[in-house]
């Protein structure tokens, strides 16, 4: 990590504004469905704590379109982080204009307070600097830990740095930013990535920056067929996006680039009982792709077996359904068994995430990555606005 992290810096009786990633997602009664992004932001929090600061909490939560909107309250989360802390944390629905003293004045040594979420102004998205020279006005010291946001230029992620001497990356900023140069910048070889998700859009600047320096691109999931289809073959109604040929064409030719053998296909995702395997060079008219086959699994999984540094972005099919799992359940189980040899194994957040904890391999990758955009952004090389933001050591 090129940049200062809470390590580096003095927090003893200071405060401390820490931007963390709270953006859970929430059942429609409220309750958390995975806690994994809190879990993520504990060892900074309990370090700042130890070392004698006081805590501001800063996050957004869903999509909250610059008002407040009870249903992307962070107050839910509020019971949960002071369980985790085993301390009392307070809550602050309001922190600006007149309040943002109160909230200043009442942040001590030791004391957490949550911040009420960030996108109910729309001050957040916008970069305001107004909203920005608020936030600052909070605290003495500013930590960035929310890697699942360093994509955006937003307030509280990027702006608010400039008002800080020495802004700071928290140690999951540290630990993301480490595992992800280290697959960029210096791999042990062989080097697999596997692509998959459901929009390459999201993924051909990842593959086109991967290519050069990976031994083999395996591809599943939607974002097979883009490049299925720039080699002539027929792909159904499987999905694919017409914009992205002129990018996709020149890559699809690559002899790195390993695409399915067979995939399982049905009329539609919610037809899991007509489901059936076809080969890849034979997808029906009426149908479409949704997972990838026994056989190309069984290929990939060869192809992981001597790999010591493994990049995961995106499932190999529609895994929320039974009928089109198998493909991202065995890929799981591929990479867990690179991880038990020794490779370095890093799977992008989001949907590989969340498939990874639904089929229980989550513990058995080398680091799971907190941010989906995020992480595909710095695959991509690009700079994140969030850890730009920050002090060079």
């Amino acid at each position: 990590m090129k940049k200062l992290t809470v390590r580096d810096i003095d927090v003893r009786d200071r405060r401390v504004l820490l931007r963390v990633d709270f953006n859970v997602p929430m059942t429609e009664d409220m309750r958390i469905r995975d806690l994994a992004r809190v879990v993520a932001a504990l060892p900074t929090l309990q370090y700042l704590l130890d070392h004698g600061a006081g805590v501001i909490l800063a996050s957004h939560l869903g999509k909250a379109r610059g008002k407040p909107d009870p249903l992307f309250s962070l107050l839910p989360i509020l019971p949960v982080v002071s369980q985790l802390v085993r301390s009392p944390v307070t809550y602050a629905p309001v922190y600006t204009g007149d309040y943002a003293a109160k909230v200043r004045k009442r942040t001590a040594p030791g004391t957490v307070t949550l911040l009420e979420n960030l996108r109910f102004h729309p001050g957040e998205t916008a970069n305001d600097p107004s909203f920005t020279r608020e936030l600052a006005s909070l605290a003495d010291v500013y930590v960035n830990d929310a890697f699942g946001t360093a994509h955006r230029a937003h307030a509280s992620t990027a702006g608010v740095a400039s008002f800080f001497r020495q802004p700071a990356a928290g140690l999951l900023m540290e630990k993301e930013a480490d595992f992800l140069t280290r697959v960029l910048e210096n791999p042990a070889r062989p080097y697999v990535a596997i692509i998959g998700g459901s929009k390459v859009s999201d993924k051909a600047g990842v593959i086109e920056h991967l290519l050069p320096r990976v031994d083999h691109v395996v591809l599943g999931g939607a974002a097979a067929f883009n490049f299925m289809k720039a080699r002539g073959m027929g792909i159904g109604k499987s999905l694919w996006e017409a914009d992205l040929a002129e990018q996709v064409t020149p890559l699809a030719g690559d002899p790195k680039l390993l695409i399915p053998t067979d995939i399982v296909v049905a009329p539609a995702i919610e037809a899991g009982d007509q489901a059936k395997t076809v080969p890849a060079t034979a997808i029906p008219d009426g149908e479409m792709g949704l997972d990838i086959g026994p056989d190309s699994a069984r290929l990939f999984a060869q192809t992981l077996a001597s790999a010591r540094t493994v990049v995961w972005a995106g499932p190999m099919g529609v895994f929320e359904r039974d009928a089109f799992a198998s493909g991202t359940r065995a890929m799981a189980q591929a990479v867990a068994e690179a991880t038990d040899r020794g490779a370095t194994t890093v799977a992008g957040g989001g949907d590989t995430g969340a498939a990874l904890a639904r089929f229980g391999y989550a513990q058995k990758m080398s680091h799971v990555s907190t941010g989906g955009g995020a992480s595909l952004e710095f695959l991509e090389g690009k700079v994140l606005p969030g850890i730009a933001a920050l002090a060079d050591r």
